[in-house]
């Protein structure tokens, strides 16, 4: 007979040890090798824990950085955004706080300024690197998209925002702090050549774009870039969500001049 126990779960990321009286619960948490209570809570950020979590490895101090400022860029989106506007609908209209959370994740998950969007801008510089006339290529002729039974086709360059006019302050002032704390090559490739970008996409660089430049330079893959996009912009979405649930419909943006009645 076998003595020895059996392994029920298979993972790289994580390790427990039971307790003596209690197989059910924990007495040691490892994450990536690192005791996640005996050490990391006292002596990691929750940025740094973030990104060893993704990447099994622990972050350079650039990376740390780098991960927070775009984190901090990402966080709360504000209430002109379409997965911010779905959780206040939810809230406002009633629905249970997970609904909320839900709704913002639906509608942030899509290829319009959405997380797919990320993913595929991600891809794009998989392909293109920092080869000028490759963006150029990719973006006048895009590829023809997989999945496409549950994902529609891009309309437009991933990254860029084809309903804006100039790129928008913030997008710059990110982009501009993450190249100074980042110190990464497609970065500061980016931000030197964004304006030749633009003109290829016909139409400004977006967050979306921004973040999945930054995403891979800290190496992440597209999938992994499109989960971390839906997670950090996730807290602006609940917090609106909840404040509009106590200041009620009356009170909801842009809704008092959006409708008029005719006699």
């Amino acid at each position: 007979m076998n003595d020895k126990p059996i392994e029920k779960i298979t993972t790289k990321i994580w390790r427990e040890t039971p307790e003596i009286d209690n197989p059910f619960a924990a007495a040691d948490c490892y994450c990536c090798g690192y005791d996640v209570y005996g050490d990391l809570l006292k002596n990691a950020s929750y940025i740094d824990y973030l990104y060893l979590l993704f990447r099994q490895v622990p972050p350079t101090p650039e990376q740390s950085a780098l991960l927070e400022g775009l984190a901090i860029a990402l966080t709360n989106p504000g209430p002109r955004d379409h997965s911010v506007r779905a959780a206040m609908s939810a809230g406002v209209g009633g629905s249970t706080h997970a609904s909320a959370l839900i709704a913002a994740l639906t509608v942030g998950a899509g290829n319009l300024g959405g997380a797919r969007e990320v993913f595929h801008a991600l891809a794009y510089w998989q392909q293109c690197q920092n080869r000028l006339a490759d963006w150029q290529q990719l973006i006048t002729d895009p590829p023809q998209l997989e999945r496409e039974d549950v994902w529609p086709p891009m309309e437009h360059a991933p990254g860029f925002d084809p309903n804006g006019v100039s790129c928008p302050t913030p997008v710059r002032k990110t982009l501009e702090h993450l190249v100074a704390v980042g110190k990464t090559t497609s970065l500061t490739w980016l931000h030197q050549h964004r304006l030749e970008l633009e003109g290829f996409a016909g139409c400004p660089l977006a967050f979306s774009g921004v973040a999945a430049a930054a995403l891979y330079d800290l190496a992440f893959l597209p999938e992994e870039a499109e989960m971390m996009f839906l997670l950090l912009r996730l807290p602006g979405a609940a917090i609106h969500s909840l404040e509009q649930e106590k200041l009620g419909w009356r009170k909801y943006p842009f809704f008092a001049d959006g409708f008029k009645l005719n006699p």
